[in-house]
């Protein structure tokens, strides 16, 4: 999950090299934590959350494979 997470974000973003992923693996749940570079925060997220909401909306059909709930956090 995170390494979908990483590629979704360093296609958005201006400096590929700052995106950070870090995975807290639960027994039936994943947290995912995206840390970008403060000028690329607004690419990430996008108008109104959408494209965040996009990102999330695709790991969660990616995790229902796995039967597991994943929650993606943008630091």
């Amino acid at each position: 999950m995170g390494e979908l997470v990483k590629f979704i974000a360093k296609s958005l973003v201006d400096n590929p090299d700052a995106v950070q992923i870090n995975e807290i693996e639960g027994e039936q749940s994943i947290i995912i934590e995206l840390k970008v570079a403060p000028e690329d925060m607004g690419k990430v997220i996008g108008k109104q959350g959408r494209i965040a909401k996009a990102i999330r909306t695709l790991v969660k059909a990616a995790a229902t494979k796995e039967k597991k709930r994943v929650v993606v956090e943008i630091i």
